[in-house]
């Protein structure tokens, strides 16, 4: 089962923290599209690669993390949908004595890295990344001549489809009249809108963690395919942003990304506030289906109350991990607040803890 973002965070902290004496930490990231047989195989020709490793601690602490995880990655029967990244090593502080620790974790986001790495520390920056921004975007580039379709997820451009329009750039030889050429070439533009706009619906109509489609592309490009009839309303809708953009290939994608900063920005301020106007105006209309503090937050998990528990990201950690816990025994929603808005300010000097309750208690 895919890991919520919370635990992800915590897992990415604690590995965070863990140094290695020698090159005895080892990370394996097994992609979405990859077969748990093959990287298998590939840890199976990596321990013969070990041998050649000069002190023989470290030698057999990394042998030996590489059978503990070649058979956990047995034990599946199949990759898990979104991939697994595997963390084993030798952890001990004290020379000359093993203490061989494993994690693992499938995230929540499609994994499209494949790496193998023994080193003095895990590898982290794929799962970094998808912690980040929690949503996806839908990205189009395009002029008359091509398009491309993508999606951001945290900071990863995925390019998911590119199409060209065949329509011709000048008046060939043949006799053909200026106006008959000009009807012809905006059929074809058209036509080639109606292409990419089936092409979009396709890639982000049932697209359930879709947040909003950014636009880029020429004036008046863009501008002529977002305005007429060929999106769906619904799709429509989802567009937060247009950008003129001189490119409509890959490199396309990622200028629409940079123009688009402060756009993804706002989104995630957009959401956080409402998180926090939810909980006020609850606090505030029907107190008793709200709460705000450890101790209270605290009794109201134990009773099992708790439908969503809201974390200040500024709180003890120590304090956040055991709230966390508990509200995942009992299936609670977890949000983590920043105090980059002033609601997740109010909410940090209101202690930081919060609850909305399933009942009163």
């Amino acid at each position: 089962m895919a890991a919520s973002k919370e635990e992800l965070e915590e897992l990415v902290e604690k590995l965070g923290k863990i140094k290695g004496r020698h090159t005895e930490l080892i990370t394996v990231y097994v992609p979405a599209d990859y077969s748990l047989v093959s990287a298998q195989k590939q840890l199976e020709a990596e321990k013969s690669t070990a041998k050649n490793i000069k002190s023989r601690a470290t030698q057999n602490a990394v042998m030996n993390a590489l059978e503990k995880i070649i058979r956990f990655l047995k034990t599946f029967k199949k990759n898990p949908e979104n991939g697994i990244a595997v963390f084993c090593g030798n952890i001990s502080q004290v020379e000359g004595q093993e203490d061989l620790q494993m994690w693992s974790i499938e995230p929540m986001m499609s994994l499209k890295t494949k790496l193998y790495r023994c080193d003095k520390e895990f590898v982290l920056d794929a799962l970094k990344e998808m912690l980040e921004v929690s949503e996806v975007f839908g990205l189009l580039v395009m002029d008359r001549k091509e398009a491309t379709i993508g999606i951001l997820e945290g900071k990863r451009i995925e390019v998911l489809h590119k199409m060209s329009s065949g329509v011709p750039s000048k008046v060939k030889a043949g006799g053909q009249s200026a106006q008959r050429f000009h009807r012809i070439t905006e059929g074809l533009t058209r036509d080639f809108y109606k292409r990419i706009a089936e092409e979009v619906k396709k890639n982000f109509f049932e697209m359930k963690k879709l947040k909003g489609i950014l636009v880029g592309g020429p004036v008046p490009t863009k501008d002529e395919f977002i305005e007429g009839d060929y999106l769906t309303a619904q799709l429509k809708n989802k567009v937060i942003g247009v950008r003129d953009i001189g490119d409509a290939d890959e490199q396309g994608l990622k200028l629409l990304v940079e123009a688009s900063r402060d756009i993804l920005a706002e989104q995630e301020v957009i959401r956080e506030k409402k998180l926090m106007e939810t909980f006020f105006e609850t606090l505030g209309e029907n107190p008793d289906k709200a709460v705000y503090g450890y101790e209270p937050v605290k009794k109201a998990l134990g009773f099992g109350a708790v439908d969503t528990l809201f974390l200040s990201k500024k709180i003890d950690k120590e304090i956040a991990s055991e709230l966390k816990s508990m509200a995942q025994n009992i299936s609670s929603k977890i949000k983590i607040v920043s105090t980059e808005t002033s609601e997740g300010e109010q909410f940090y000097n209101l202690s930081g803890i919060g609850a909305l309750l399933r009942f009163s208690v």
